[in-house]
């Protein structure tokens, strides 16, 4: 994925920041806010809300993200332009991230969102982010042309 970054003024506005709850703004070429809460399933009601934020000037992703017991983190997206979805690997890069970054986890996680599981490093040596995880089939269909 990349190397994570953590501002620009492009699409995040650290000043209008203030005004939302306790959150970690993540690029991993798209904008991220990921927010830690016992509650991931308010994605529905307050993603919609936060996505279009005036601290998100091209709007933005937001993750709900929950440390489970055994260290997994449970995420549930709200994707910019889309809503709630089953997965999202940048979603899940950047919770991974921030969750190190505030110290909820090491620099290798376990994402588990409602579209499957993914396994995530942040090499320390050179700043970039892995994804590993199962690539599946999911919409066969056709193109239309009237």
């Amino acid at each position: 994925m990349g190397e994570p970054v953590f501002e620009d003024e492009t699409l995040f506005n650290p000043t209008l920041a203030n005004s939302l709850s306790t959150g970690s703004f993540v690029s991993m070429g798209n904008p991220h806010f990921v927010i830690f809460t016992d509650d991931v399933d308010q994605v529905g009601e307050t993603g919609r809300i936060l996505e279009h934020h005036p601290a998100f000037p091209q709007r933005c992703n937001i993750e709900f993200a929950h440390i489970e017991a055994d260290g997994t983190i449970r995420t549930r997206v709200w994707e910019r332009g889309s809503g709630i979805t089953m997965a999202c690997g940048t979603g899940a890069c950047a919770t991974a991230v921030a969750a190190c970054l505030n110290e909820r986890a090491d620099r290798n996680s376990t994402i588990v969102m409602d579209g499957g599981t993914l396994h995530i490093e942040w090499r320390e040596s050179d700043n970039h982010v892995f994804m590993t995880g199962p690539a599946e089939f999911v919409f066969d269909g056709e193109a239309y042309a009237p």
